[in-house]
């Protein structure tokens, strides 16, 4: 993957207090308005990349670079990186401060010494994005768990940030839930927002990233475009992956002459390509 970078990991070590290993020597880069999935087993390190990537941590070795330049960890420039970079935790309840709705996704603008104007005009504009615009004057203890999540999205929104990491951002959330997120994600990536995301779901990353990140051990052991992951297989399993559900779907039906060698992404798109094909079977039928 070429071009200038938006965010760039180089060679970044880390270890806790305890001595165990965060990180260790791991390097990607991230493309400006890209939609990028971090693949990895637990204790893989896809957590503390994302601390890292809004400074919440500093490499024992190694760089962290935003738009070219290197982390300025002083006060001033962590509050400059976090106007640009939003962070969401996977737990709601680590980033949920105020009693309402309205006032939790006010505490960043206002923070920033923003107009009142100003910040009740983005405000309203990340309630509107996260389709909470009804929930304003809500207390925030009266939410659905992925209302919850909702609103740290919309709190970092706030903020109208260039980069936007979260951090398993699909869990906890059941299969309607799943779905509006997923539509959530595409509409804020339609805004030219990049987005950098963990996840565990193999066939989630596989439909929806543009690039993929496989981390085992602290490192990153690839970056790739996302249709070049059927021809990632070895590298799949050494970061605790198995293919993509829709891959092994594809190749019984392509040997059975069914459909064309070139997998599809989604299970959507592959019933599309079968109802493409249905007219070819009727004239020919097995």
């Amino acid at each position: 993957m070429s071009g200038e970078a938006l965010l760039r990991f180089a060679a970044v070590c880390q270890r806790y207090e305890d001595g165990s290993r965060g990180l260790e020597e791991c390097s990607l880069s991230i493309r400006p308005g890209s939609r990028n999935a971090l693949l990895g087993p637990n204790g893989a390190g896809k957590t503390t990349l994302l601390l890292h990537g809004v400074g919440l941590l500093r490499p024992a070795r190694g760089q962290v670079e935003f738009q070219g330049r290197p982390l300025d960890y002083g006060r001033a420039g962590l509050r400059q990186l976090r106007q640009r970079v939003g962070l969401v935790f996977q737990n709601p309840e680590r980033q949920l401060l105020s009693a309402s709705v309205y006032e939790d996704i006010s505490f960043g603008p206002l923070n920033l010494g923003l107009p009142e104007a100003q910040v009740r005009q983005r405000v309203e504009a990340a309630l509107g994005a996260v389709g909470l615009a009804d929930c304003r004057e809500r207390a925030v203890h009266q939410l659905s768990f992925g209302q919850k999540k909702r609103v740290c999205i919309a709190g970092v929104l706030a903020m109208e940030p260039e980069l936007l990491l979260l951090d398993e951002p699909l869990a906890g959330l059941d299969g309607p839930m799943r779905r509006e997120f997923e539509a959530l994600l595409e509409q804020l990536a339609g805004q030219g927002i990049t987005i950098l995301l963990s996840t565990h779901d193999v066939d989630f990353a596989y439909r929806w990233a543009d690039d993929l990140h496989l981390l085992a051990e602290g490192r990153c052991l690839a970056s790739f475009p996302a249709r070049e992951l059927p021809r990632q297989q070895a590298l799949l399993a050494a970061a605790g992956q198995a293919l993509p559900a829709v891959l092994g779907l594809h190749r019984r039906l392509a040997d059975l002459g069914l459909l064309p060698d070139e997998p599809p992404r989604s299970l959507d798109a592959l019933l599309a390509a079968l109802d493409g094909a249905a007219p070819d079977l009727k004239r020919n039928p097995a």
